[in-house]
């Protein structure tokens, strides 16, 4: 298959291997974050982990959509299901989230919510239109890749007037969150990890651009290269970061050029520009309050943004006490070094939202490498 047989070749993945492990420099450490949940699959998925040096860590970011959502968005669709009685929409991998008093969207649905997972921001409109006398709430999550889509259907209620829709947005910004874990407080109190190159996201770059990433690049001194999902695509961007980072360069470089262009997707830009705009602040799971990091639904399409009509009232909880998946997300811990993780803790009984979606850090450990001790470099966990 043209763009992924080809970036799955065994051979040319020993010679890039080799090529790591001969450009490497023995005395020094490398620790390189994938923020991209997809670049997390399949680095799990493909045993990427086992093709480098012992002295390059890969460390899991913040990147998977369903894993940052806090538990407390999940409460307020809940009780909009529960005790407001609309018809909720969401993603498949949303509805398995636990929530509060030990619900999730799932179990709400169990108890009598009418609750409904689509595939598209286009299926809850649809369902909008076949319903007409149900009031329809479309859960709306994820990084900049799903927010057009979220975008283009807001104006198209907006241009049939269909007065039965709406959207509970919580739509979050790559930049931001990488920013904050370079820079905030918060995150170092939070407990953090030394980081010296990014492997920047696929998807989400397909739709910014490589140009948003070159401001941290230059104030933090971290390079970073924008990487496909395939395996070969996310070895040569490791093998691209060894080098800017032994030669002491701080560079954003795009190893994805089949996709991803500096500037981006102008069309997909100006349809999120035209309905949504910043928030000041949104709270992300394991990263607290990060400034300017989601997007909120202009005063012009208000009357299609569900958290205005329904009048609701946002209230942080905390995760489960013994869960580790704040500290996943952040980089601070590995999913084995969770208790909970493979006994508690699995795909069908997940106790954190890391081991729902298949590219939480979790799920794709015990997918595919639960059996395998990744070692963690001892004196790398730091906190303020």
């Amino acid at each position: 298959m043209k763009f992924v047989d080809e970036y799955r070749d065994g051979a040319l993945a020993a010679k890039l291997a080799a090529r790591l492990a001969a450009e490497v420099e023995p005395a020094r450490r490398y620790r390189l974050m994938e923020f991209c949940g997809g670049h997390t699959h399949a680095i799990s998925r493909y045993g990427i982990t086992e093709l480098l040096p012992a002295n390059l860590r890969m460390i899991h970011g913040p990147g998977c959509p369903v894993c940052v959502l806090p538990i407390g968005r999940i409460d307020l669709a809940i009780r909009l299901a529960l005790d407001r009685g609309v018809l909720l929409c969401t993603y498949g991998d949303v509805m398995r989230v636990p929530a509060s008093d030990g619900l999730s969207l799932l179990r709400a649905k169990a108890r009598g919510a009418d609750v409904r997972m689509v595939y598209s921001a286009a299926d809850a409109l649809r369902l909008a239109r076949a319903n007409p006398q149900r009031e329809v709430v479309f859960l709306a999550i994820g990084f900049e890749t799903t927010t057009p889509p979220t975008a283009l259907v807001i104006r198209q209620a907006a241009a049939e007037n269909l007065g039965n829709f709406s959207v509970l947005c919580n739509h979050v910004l790559t930049p931001a969150a990488i920013t904050h874990l370079l820079d905030a407080a918060e995150a170092r109190q939070l407990g953090s990890v030394p980081i010296d190159g990014f492997v920047g996201p696929a998807h989400v770059s397909i739709v910014i651009g490589s140009q948003p990433y070159e401001g941290f690049a230059a104030t933090y001194r971290k390079p970073v290269v924008i990487a496909g999902f395939e395996p070969l695509d996310v070895m040569q961007a490791i093998l691209m970061l060894v080098r800017q980072i032994n030669e002491g360069r701080a560079e954003v470089e795009n190893e994805f050029t089949r996709a991803v262009s500096r500037q981006g997707n102008r069309a997909a830009q100006q349809v999120i520009d035209e309905v949504f705009e910043c928030r000041d602040s949104f709270e992300w799971r394991g990263l607290g309050e990060v400034a300017r990091s989601a997007l909120r639904i202009r005063p012009a399409f208000a009357r299609f943004d569900a958290e205005a009509r329904h009048a609701l009232s946002y209230s942080a909880v905390p995760d489960h006490k013994q869960c580790e998946c704040g500290a996943i997300l952040r980089g601070v811990k590995a999913p084995t070094e969770c208790k909970l993780f493979g006994s508690v803790c699995t795909p069908e009984t997940p106790m954190g939202s890391c081991m729902v979606s298949s590219e939480g850090a979790c799920a794709a450990h015990y997918t595919y490498g639960r059996f395998r001790s990744i070692p963690v470099l001892a004196d790398e966990a730091t906190a303020a």
